[in-house]
């Protein structure tokens, strides 16, 4: 596949993609990097390939934004996250993928055009311990099996009000912690072999180049752009994610 020019044409934005969002900029349209490469691969794949260079931009997004982040948000939503990761790889064989597309996608559209409309979120202001579980085991559990952690992480913390390099250090740290928790289930599961990892390490060079460009928008937005930024990428992946659960369902 190194030989096939289509792999670089797909897997070099999408690389960068999720980079930029690494970097803490776009919110959740990073899930468009595992479609975009499933264009010339399996999405299994393109997901285990993209997963150890996620790892090293985690290990870049935790360096850029070190100490920036809201403790009381990773205490709630960390635990919630790891038992939805464990969920996510005991069910990994009988999960309908495709009425979860439609859950998730309908709640990310519902969120991010009530965020649009500036219209006040169920999650309310303040930190509540169990909506922090809630939201925090359905980014695990949505990460780990159709790569859409992204959306139930942000409808829990965009209502906090936080500056955008609070939310992005935040959700830097919160995502770095899932996926080294998935890299085990995702060894266990035979989704590293040599030929992924290769690919893994011919992409790994762009991983500093987004995640640079993320925090670089990320520290010129203003906090309402910012989050109309996140409550728009929040419409497009609902749609997206509804549209492809109900075409998997017909």
């Amino acid at each position: 596949m190194l030989a096939d020019p289509g792999f670089y044409v797909v897997s070099i934005p999408a690389v960068l993609i999720f980079g930029i969002v690494k970097g803490g900029f776009g919110g959740a349209i990073a899930i468009i990097s595992v479609p975009l490469m499933a264009l010339v691969m399996p999405p299994t794949q393109a997901a285990a390939i993209l997963l150890p260079i996620l790892v090293l931009m985690d290990l870049l997004v935790v360096k850029t934004y070190w100490g920036v982040y809201d403790r009381r948000a990773l205490v709630l939503l960390i635990p919630g996250a790891v038992v939805g990761v464990i969920i996510g790889y005991l069910t990994a064989d009988a999960m309908n993928e495709h009425y979860m597309r439609i859950l998730i996608g309908l709640l990310s559209l519902v969120f991010g055009v009530q965020s649009l409309l500036g219209l006040k979120a169920l999650t309310g202001y303040a930190h509540h311990t169990a909506s922090g579980g809630f939201y925090g085991a359905l980014a695990g559990f949505t990460s780990f099996s159709i790569h859409a952690g992204g959306p139930p992480f942000t409808m829990y913390l965009m209502p906090k009000g936080l500056s955008p390099v609070l939310f992005a250090g935040t959700a830097g740290l919160f995502f770095a912690v899932v996926n080294v928790v998935k890299l085990v289930p995702y060894y266990a599961l035979g989704q590293f072999n040599t030929d992924n990892l290769l690919y893994s390490l011919v992409l790994a060079p762009l991983a500093p180049l987004g995640v640079k460009f993320g925090h670089y928008l990320v520290q010129r937005s203003t906090p309402s752009f910012y989050y109309a930024v996140v409550s728009f990428a929040l419409v497009l992946v609902g749609a997206k994610l509804f549209w492809d659960g109900v075409s998997g369902l017909g």
